[in-house]
């Protein structure tokens, strides 16, 4: 069986956005994984919108602050709740290419890697590209 990916993402007034970065993860080749949402206090309605999206898929976790902490310690809280073999950072207001996990996994298990991180996109709100993609070094 493949390893289980603990897929970390803070929420802070995503309601613009977070059902479509959820949806990137849904739309996943590689599908053993959970997602733990952390919204960090809200003021918009991304904890109703989040409680819908976490009904369609038992995948997918949630936590409801109270009290704002800031991103380092909503993706910390998200840290202790996790249950993967593998952690993956995803912000709120991001996308995933449908065979990211799936690369960037079977690329660490071949290169018996314990760490990794990918090149990306930048978009636009509108999910437009604004530059090429900022290409990350082999190795550091």
């Amino acid at each position: 069986m493949s390893a289980l990916v603990s897929i970390i993402t803070p929420s802070y007034n995503s309601a613009r956005f977070i059902n479509e970065c959820v949806k990137s993860v849904l739309q996943q080749t590689y599908i053993n994984w959970e997602l733990i949402i952390v919204d960090d206090a809200s003021n918009d309605n991304s904890r109703q919108l989040i409680s819908t999206i976490a009904a369609s898929d038992n995948r997918i976790k949630f936590v409801f602050l109270n009290k704002n902490i800031g991103v380092a310690g909503a993706r910390n809280i998200a840290l202790e709740k996790s249950k993967g073999r593998y952690i993956a950072f995803l912000d709120s207001d991001d996308v995933w290419k449908k065979q990211k996990l799936t690369k960037q996994i079977h690329f660490m298990q071949s290169h018996d890697l314990s760490f990794s991180f990918s090149s990306y996109e930048p978009i636009s709100e509108n999910g437009i590209k604004v530059f090429k993609e900022i290409k990350v070094p082999l190795k550091i």
